[in-house]
């Protein structure tokens, strides 16, 4: 039976999307395209920038490397298709942000907005088909066209004269959020709780990198605060690959594909 504390995922998520609806457009910042990193190595134009894509590109690797022949063990099978459109989005957002940084404009920024929008709706999905023991098909489904539409309608609205980041936004928020609450509602194992928490926290501190690009260049000189940003965002990534890795490290059942899911007394909370 449900209690409370479970609706208020849902009543949060309702309470966003009411404030951004009722806040108004949120435009870019003015200057977004003029990051601190102008440096040229090897003719490569934003060296630092480009370059520390290539963490996004390891984690996930890594991580389907480790998770994809696991993908019907136990421990994952519910959250599978959410985790695996998170790694997707991991892997295009390597290709999407570098191909951006290369040459900053708004038309190249669709391709490097657009995988990050992935990849959250794909953690969001995976994590609550694995608190919930229900099947994350569906909604990761779903998310991936909520990344695809909140990332198009920015775009539009640009072309149309002042860009609306809402919808890639709340994407953004939702997991910093809505993790941390599902783990909690239900019971999740206190390693998932630290491992997606710290990530999370981690992922918070990219995002202040992001916007502190020159005055983090400034202070520490040998980075930027968008470099920087990079790298912390692709340690995030992998502290919950590396979280999910060892929830696999255990050999799959002999029912090998064919796991019932948790009993119903387990789920029945979380529904």
């Amino acid at each position: 039976m449900k209690t409370p504390h479970h609706a208020l995922p849902l009543l949060l998520t309702i309470l966003l999307a009411a404030a951004a609806l009722f806040h108004g457009p949120i435009a870019p910042p003015a200057g977004y395209h003029d990051f601190a990193d102008q440096k040229h190595v090897f003719g490569i134009p934003h060296f630092a920038d480009v370059i520390s894509n290539l963490g996004f590109a390891a984690v996930a690797l890594w991580g389907w490397i480790k998770l994809a022949p696991a993908s019907r063990h136990a421990e994952i099978q519910a959250g599978w298709a959410g985790y695996r459109l998170f790694l997707i989005g991991l892997f295009l957002t390597a290709l999407g942000s570098s191909w951006y940084h290369l040459a900053p404009d708004n038309a190249s920024l669709v391709w490097d907005r657009l995988p990050i929008a992935l990849a959250c709706g794909g953690l969001l999905a995976g994590v609550r088909g694995d608190v919930q023991r229900r099947d994350s098909r569906r909604i990761a489904a779903w998310l991936a066209l909520a990344a695809i539409v909140s990332v198009a309608w920015w775009y539009y609205t640009d072309l149309s004269g002042q860009g609306d980041l809402r919808p890639y936004l709340l994407l953004q928020v939702l997991p910093i959020l809505l993790i941390p609450l599902w783990q909690w509602t239900c019971q999740a194992p206190a390693a998932d709780r630290l491992a997606f928490g710290a990530a999370l926290a981690l992922y918070v501190v990219a995002k202040f990198a992001e916007l502190n690009d020159h005055e983090i260049a400034a202070a520490l000189g040998v980075v930027s605060g968008h470099t920087l940003k990079h790298l912390l965002a692709g340690g995030a990534a992998a502290l919950i690959v590396g979280r999910l890795a060892g929830r696999v490290r255990a050999p799959v059942s002999a029912c090998a594909g064919a796991c019932p899911p948790a009993p119903p007394s387990a789920m029945n909370a979380c529904r």
